[in-house]
């Protein structure tokens, strides 16, 4: 097993600037941004709900998301000291057990803020801690497989706050398409997560971990990447046309050919375009579940107004 490194004089507590780095909030946007798109595309009134929205999108992002980033760091701290060592665990800016100890106190603090917002948001939220723990926990470890762990982490940061969002707006469970629609942003996802694999090849390599790219190659791992992204918003743009909406359909079919230019530069040199296709690739994949949401609120507006 890898030694864990330590460049830092020992501490025997973390800064606070550490725990915020073991969060990482720069991983909270895309629950967060799922949030607020189930929110709209539920059609439900959201200005005497601001409060209660907004708790959501800080339970889906800082909360939940950020437990997520703790308990996989804490699991991940050997293969960390092989791919990255500055991390804030293997380079001892987090001491000890400390990395567990904020995972565990997160979980209890996201479960009690899931609890404020009634019983629907709290089984949702305990749904989620259960797939972030098990994803990166032994003895599940679900991204010893990429296959399975990119599909849990897509689930639960895109599928799961997009539903829980529109059923807490709604009272009740949203429309059939609107579940649709959030299940094939879920899926594509796993796309997504493939490509923050590429980062990590060496290490995962050494330590086991049967990524995508370490499973199939980096080109062939690209390739089904783009696939999956591809044909999960394919899908959306389908079921937009199908219900009518036309414009919703019509803009997530621009931002698709947008992305597919950035996937010809990004398969030519897939390991040295991951990061650059991550920062406009999935920019583009995000406006389009937006431009989705609003449609679908168009709609739901339109459904009630028939009503």
């Amino acid at each position: 097993m890898a030694q864990i490194p330590s460049h830092v004089p020992a501490a025997s507590y973390p800064s606070p600037a550490a725990v915020v780095q073991l969060l990482k909030p720069i991983t909270w946007f895309p629950p967060m941004w799922a949030y607020a798109c189930g929110a709209i595309a539920s059609g439900a009134g959201t200005g005497e709900r601001w409060l209660p929205i907004a708790t959501g999108i800080l339970l889906a992002g800082p909360l939940l998301c950020g437990t997520s980033q703790a308990v996989n760091d804490w699991f991940d701290r050997h293969v960390d000291a092989i791919n990255e060592p500055d991390r804030v665990i293997p380079s001892g800016r987090m001491p000890g057990q400390w990395g567990l100890a904020v995972a565990i106190a997160m979980s209890a603090l996201s479960l009690a803020v899931a609890a404020l917002l009634g019983p629907l948001v709290f089984m949702a939220a305990l749904c989620g801690l259960a797939l972030a723990w098990g994803y990166s926990a032994p003895p599940v470890r679900f991204k010893q497989n990429g296959w399975i762990g990119n599909g849990v982490v897509g689930l639960s940061y895109e599928t799961l706050p997009w539903i829980t969002a529109a059923s807490a707006a709604l009272g009740h469970a949203p429309s059939t398409i609107t579940v649709l629609v959030a299940l094939l942003y879920g899926l594509g996802a796993h796309g997504i997560l493939t490509l923050n694999d590429f980062k990590s090849i060496r290490g995962d390599r050494e330590m086991g971990v049967a990524s995508l790219p370490v499973l199939h190659g980096p080109d062939m791992a690209a390739r089904i990447a783009c696939l999956v992204m591809a044909t999960t918003q394919l899908g959306v743009i389908l079921l937009l046309a199908q219900q009518g909406l036309s414009t919703g359909a019509a803009l997530v079919t621009l931002v698709l050919v947008l992305q597919g230019l950035c996937m010809l530069r990004f398969l030519r040199d897939p390991e040295g375009k991951a990061v650059w296709y991550s920062a406009f690739g999935v920019g583009l994949y995000v406006s389009g579940m937006m431009a989705a949401a609003i449609a679908l609120r168009e709609s739901s507006l339109a459904a009630m107004t028939v009503g």
